[in-house]
């Protein structure tokens, strides 16, 4: 325990330090994230299709060499904390309290909104309709025909993949359990290079190393972020235009982008317990009323068989799935993609998820995370990807040509105008889109403000800072065209690389925490 408090003395030394540096900012790790960032935003200002070859090269790398290792490292993480939830060291208390911070119901509709984000929204309608006009290439192979209601199975079983148990546990399962124990009980500053003190100890909380890690950590979260938020000013402007007939223009993005920044910014400087509590409350709700609406006047029939026989495809199939190898380029641009896309958010996930789970139980986080969670997003891809299934296999051709060329907006637009309503649910899912964005937009402000300053009260300039730089970077970004935004996405990929690295130690370090702490505890 001395070498703990050791460094937890040298973390808080370090936090002082920073703090005369520049009003409590980690200043390498900002330098360096920042100014990275930045120069990603000049260089494609300055020659888009350099960036985009550059980025394309360094996706086609990390894809190739480590998409397997990322698909073991899901797997692991995935089942590691299964078997710490059921085992004795499911009981076990983290956060230092033995109350919860928060209610049940605002603690999960902070992690339902928070972790499945905008993308849920237009993901839900796109990708399962990819998935049914051509299959995946282990579907194909087993002889799937197109335009069926086996084809739709399939197609709803292969995005539960991408959206349920695995992208989720890696979202804060173990390492949540890492960071509960190391800040909250230990002192260690709630930073990502505390991922990695029980390995490489002291000299990483207060060297170099420890600024790269923090740095790159937060470099992948915000380009994660920022891609959500450019590509939601190009949804919502498509979606005004397609429902009010109000021109589809820069000047539409632009006005979008700026009324998010505003709402994701002061809830995000309004903290957890109120701004962040009540956009998430709003959205939870909403989808609620949006998913009990389409489930009753939607194909009702459809998308509850969808649900049962898709999911038990996916439970099935669940291994040849997850451990899929034979198509490279199928990978590359689907399951690989999304799990670095993920990994990227991991770390800093992992410390919102702390920072909010304070007084539960490593079981009831890990079932929440791990399994609850995943099952709603999986019936929520149902009730709005199986509904467009079903209006497509009753009239060939009304989503399928609004979709061509992987439109996502108007994959969603067509399925929800097709539905009772049409105009008004189709606002309802584009408002829904923005809180959800709003909601993830404003937790990774503050979970970078959090790393700036090492702990889960950053300043609120700090904040503010963040929450707009974000904004301007995705309305920099789209100014040049929908190019800047989809080279931003790709290199959330490139990111994913160190920051996979920075996560595969929770494989061994949060099971012996979570024994440590059952030992403390007496169970």
């Amino acid at each position: 325990m001395t070498t703990t408090t050791q460094a937890a003395t040298r973390g808080r030394e370090m936090e002082a330090s920073n703090r005369s540096l520049l009003s409590g900012v980690d200043l390498p790790v900002f330098l360096i994230s920042g100014g990275a960032l930045a120069l990603f935003v000049v260089l494609a200002l300055y020659d888009l299709d350099w960036v985009s070859s550059g980025v394309n090269t360094a996706f086609a790398f990390s894809t190739k060499y480590f998409g397997a290792y990322w698909q073991i490292l899901l797997l692991a993480t995935f089942f590691i904390g299964l078997a710490l939830a059921v085992g004795r060291t499911g009981r076990v208390v983290m956060g230092g309290t033995d109350t919860p911070v928060i209610s049940t119901f605002q603690w999960t509709s902070i992690i339902m909104c928070t972790l499945l984000a905008g993308g849920g929204v237009f993901w839900a309608a796109a990708e399962p309709m990819a998935h049914f006009l051509s299959p995946s290439p282990l579907y194909a192979a087993q002889g799937t025909e197109t335009g069926t209601a086996q084809a739709a199975y399939h197609a709803l079983a292969q995005s539960f993949m991408h959206w349920g148990f695995l992208a989720w546990a890696i979202l804060g399962s173990l390492t949540g359990i890492i960071f509960m124990y190391l800040h909250y009980e230990k002192g260690l500053p709630l930073k990502p290079r505390t991922l990695l003190y029980p390995v490489l100890g002291e000299r990483v909380m207060t060297g170099p190393l420890g600024a790269i890690v923090d740095a790159c950590c937060v470099l992948a979260v915000v380009a994660g972020t920022v891609g959500p938020i450019g590509f939601l000013g190009l949804q919502i402007s498509f979606g005004l235009e397609f429902l009010f007939g109000i021109p589809d223009t820069y000047a539409t993005q632009a006005s979008v982008l700026f009324g998010l920044i505003l709402v994701y910014t002061l809830s995000a400087v309004s903290g957890v317990t109120r701004g962040i509590q009540i956009l998430s409350r709003t959205n939870v709700m909403l989808a609620l009323l949006l998913m009990l609406f389409i489930l009753l006047a939607g194909p009702t029939g459809f998308i509850i068989d969808g649900f049962l026989q898709s999911f038990g495809i996916y439970l099935h199939e669940f291994m040849p799935m997850a451990t899929f190898r034979a198509d490279p380029g199928w990978l590359d641009w689907w399951t690989v993609f999304f799990w670095g896309w993920f990994l990227g958010y991991g770390p800093l996930m992992a410390m919102f998820v702390a920072r909010i789970s304070r007084g539960r139980t490593i079981r009831q986080m890990v079932t929440l995370i791990s399994i609850v969670a995943p099952v709603i997003t999986c019936f929520w891809f149902t009730i709005v990807g199986g509904a467009g299934i079903a209006f497509e296999l009753n009239d060939p051709g009304v989503i399928s040509e609004p979709f061509s060329g992987m439109n996502l907006p108007a994959a969603l637009m067509a399925t929800t105008s097709a539905l009772p309503l049409g105009q008004w649910v189709s606002a309802l899912f584009l408002i829904l889109t923005v809180i959800f964005v709003a909601t993830t937009g404003d937790s990774m402000t503050y979970a970078v403000s959090m790393v700036m300053t090492g702990t889960d009260h950053p300043q609120t300039g700090v904040r503010v800072f963040w929450g707009v730089m974000m904004g301007v970077t995705a309305a920099i970004l789209i100014s040049i065209g929908s190019g800047g935004i989809s080279a931003l996405q790709s290199f959330i990929v490139v990111t994913a690389v160190p920051v996979s690295l920075v996560l595969l130690p929770s494989l061994w370090v949060a099971p012996r925490i979570a024994y440590t702490m059952a030992r403390e505890q007496g169970l």
